[in-house]
């Protein structure tokens, strides 16, 4: 088996995107045993051939593509098939929703992280403590220590799991805050969260939900996209 078929059955089959290193790790012996020197000649090998496998699932006989998310590589759908294979996907399972009280404040902590409480309801006016429930139980963002001040308030920040669903390397693709709420107002369904997320945000006048696509990590067809 060629060594980018062996890096191909790799990151298909990976739970999470998976990194060059562990790559590396994983094919060393083989690709020592077709008469590769030492590990600087392995690993130079083996990012050449993960170059040629993203350049060869980059062109257009190719529905999927293999992107660097996360720190690590994973495949998903191309842009541009993302609406047939999303509507696949929610024939078949129900998404997880977030209401737009729970977006806002996931906006807030992406762009300013890591952010305390009282730094998030002072930029959307509201009291944000039963989001931030919601958002930590979705493990969408996660706890960044204490802000050296009085009180100490806890500070967040987003998790690998946001950056999974939402198909992004690291934070600083996120897109500006002016495409951030345009995208909203393009996916906005207007459908009610479920009743026990609405009471535990405790927010009154919660105006619907957003959709969020399962990640693309998983084997089944429906699953192969990023949000």
């Amino acid at each position: 088996m060629s060594l980018k078929a062996q890096l191909e059955a790799i990151i298909y089959a990976a739970e999470t995107p998976i990194t060059g290193e562990q790559m590396i790790h994983l094919v060393k012996e083989s690709v020592s045993a077709e008469g590769a020197a030492d590990e600087t000649e392995v690993k130079a090998r083996v990012r050449a051939a993960l170059e040629e496998l993203v350049a060869d699932y980059s062109g257009q006989h190719h529905g999927i593509e293999i992107r660097q998310v996360a720190g690590g590589y994973r495949m998903s759908t191309k842009p541009e098939q993302h609406e047939m294979v999303r509507g696949f996907a929610r024939s078949l399972k129900p998404p997880i929703r977030l209401s737009l009280p729970a977006l806002e404040t996931l906006a807030v902590i992406a762009y300013k992280q890591p952010a305390t409480v009282p730094e998030i309801n002072e930029i959307r006016g509201v009291d944000s403590g039963g989001v931030i429930a919601t958002l930590l139980d979705r493990k969408l963002i996660t706890t960044a220590g204490r802000k050296q001040v009085i009180g100490r308030p806890i500070l967040y920040k987003t998790t690998k799991e946001f950056l999974m669903r939402f198909g992004l390397k690291d934070v600083n693709e996120l897109p500006s805050m002016e495409e951030f709420e345009k995208l909203v107002a393009e996916s906005f369904q207007g459908e009610l969260m479920p009743a026990d997320d609405a009471a535990r945000e405790s927010e009154s006048n919660s105006p619907g939900a957003e959709e969020i696509a399962e990640p693309a990590t998983q084997k089944e067809p429906a699953e192969k996209f990023s949000a």
